[in-house]
């Protein structure tokens, strides 16, 4: 049976220029009044051009999710293919690595997916009411793509599900979810608790930009500020940093750290539970001195409406970290907020830097590892910032 049709009034450039997502006032006629939210419709244009179907919904400012496919049904195929797809990009980058984000959403044009790989568990996070009709689809189709597949978790505690009137929810999908899992991230190894971890368990697109603060770790004195797991600081501590301390106001993360350099035999490595906005302040008034500090906080901002307010956290601790550094030290600083610019976030730190008479080398900058791709013409697919400075 034919698929109800939605015309759209609005947005014909961007979608011609790669972006998936059609909004409610792009929205015109619609040839049934039953459609549902995660029902499939078919997206023509009011001249007719067939732009393909998508997952409507009636009540979401996005109201259609393109998925760039013609045919009138989504099956288990689709979801096969489209993650093989995903899965062979990964393997090309990460080679031997069996831990990586192996969907990331409209970025592997699968709208509203997320799914991130342990070795043989995967743990799942669907933002889109048509992901969410398709559940076990997506179940069956992880099953076929990888047949070692020992445990499926899902992570659906998400704000974003309370946009498409979904509820939040974490549960074991299918088969067994052991408490931890072993990875390893740039010879680093790491229990990962998929149950108790933070979104999906860990912060993959960081990945290579740990690699890169390793090459310049050695023998220095470390502050990673949010440490979450211990990621940058453990990457320092392995590479032969003096002493890192890694802070972060979570007693799990905190526990999951002290872990994770057990495990290394690290023995250069401590770990705080505190505020870094109050340690931060502590620090500088106590005068104290390190050659690194990371700073790799969690989004300021979800949407244009509070960035006023996340520029000036954002300001706060760059400053407060630029009065902690060596000369001759460096400021790493990073955001995940896709609402923060990268021009936007080096004018803050470069402001900072001024206010408090501290001259800034621009030596590095990274971005979110690959397996976080980022689709042209799709902008809200790019978000992570990362810079290194050195301080003078």
């Amino acid at each position: 049976m034919a698929l109800p049709q939605c015309s759209i009034t609005g947005g014909r450039r961007r979608l011609k220029q790669g972006h998936l997502w059609i909004f409610r006032d792009e929205i015109g006629a619609l040839s049934s009044d039953t459609i549902e939210a995660g029902d499939l419709v078919r997206v023509v244009t009011d001249y007719g051009y067939d732009c393909g179907i998508g997952f409507y919904h009636p009540e979401s400012q996005i109201a259609v999710r393109l998925l760039r496919h013609s045919e009138d049904d989504i099956t288990v195929d689709f979801f096969i293919q489209r993650l093989e797809n995903a899965r062979a990009m990964r393997e090309h980058f990460f080679h031997d690595s069996t831990a990586y984000r192996l969907c990331f959403g409209e970025s592997d044009f699968l709208p509203g997916l997320i799914i991130d790989r342990y070795d043989t568990y995967f743990a799942l996070q669907i933002l889109s009411a048509g992901m969410e009709k398709r559940l076990p689809l997506i179940v069956e189709a992880l099953q076929k793509v990888f047949p070692d597949i020992q445990g499926i978790i899902e992570k659906n505690d998400s704000r974003i599900r309370d946009l498409e009137g979904l509820p939040r929810r974490e549960g074991i999908l299918w088969g067994t979810i052991p408490a931890a899992v072993r990875i390893m991230e740039n010879d680093v190894k790491l229990d990962i608790s998929l149950e108790h971890g933070q979104k999906t368990g860990y912060f993959f697109d960081q990945r290579y930009n740990r690699a890169a603060i390793a090459t310049i770790a050695k023998n220095l004195r470390v502050l990673d500020c949010f440490t979450n797991q211990g990621g940058f600081a453990l990457n320092a501590a392995k590479a032969g940093a003096a002493h890192c301390v890694g802070v972060d106001i979570s007693q799990t993360a905190i526990d999951a750290s002290i872990h994770n350099a057990m495990i290394n035999s690290l023995t250069n490595t401590e770990f705080i539970k505190a505020d870094v906005f109050t340690l931060l302040k502590q620090k500088a008034q106590q005068n104290e001195k390190w050659d690194m500090v990371i700073l790799d906080p969690p989004a300021f901002t979800k949407s244009k409406h509070t960035v006023p307010q996340a520029k000036r956290g954002y300001a706060d601790i760059n400053r407060q970290a630029l009065r902690l550094i060596n000369n001759g030290g460096y400021l790493v600083s990073s955001s995940c907020s896709h609402h923060i610019s990268e021009e936007m976030f080096l004018s803050i730190i470069h402001d900072e830097s001024q206010r408090i008479n501290r001259r800034l080398q621009f030596v590095w900058r990274g971005q979110q590892a690959p397996d976080h791709p980022i689709l042209l013409g799709m902008p809200e697919t790019q978000y992570l910032k990362f810079f290194v400075f050195r301080v003078w």
